[in-house]
């Protein structure tokens, strides 16, 4: 996620509703100012995040979203990464 996406609680919401939504993965501040998620689960879950991205907490202000596939890492769980 770009826009004003750190130091406004995006990691912490973004963990809080993965979790809610039953997702596995993490996300991470980027040095460039940007957010980076990873998140699996099928396909309404992920659909369900992303829109979620696109707003982010009430504090944020999103500007874009970038969206790639990647391969199953096998994780169980979500986490806030540093």
């Amino acid at each position: 996620m770009s826009g004003q996406v750190q130091g406004v609680g995006y990691r912490a919401a973004c963990c809080g509703k993965a979790r809610e939504l039953g997702l596995a993965g993490w996300v991470r501040n980027l040095a460039d100012g940007r957010v980076e998620v990873q998140a699996e689960g099928n396909a309404l879950q992920l659909g369900e995040l992303r829109l979620w991205c696109e707003r982010g907490p009430a504090t944020a202000q999103v500007s874009g979203v970038a969206v790639s596939q990647l391969g199953s890492s096998g994780e169980d769980w979500f986490e806030i990464r540093r």
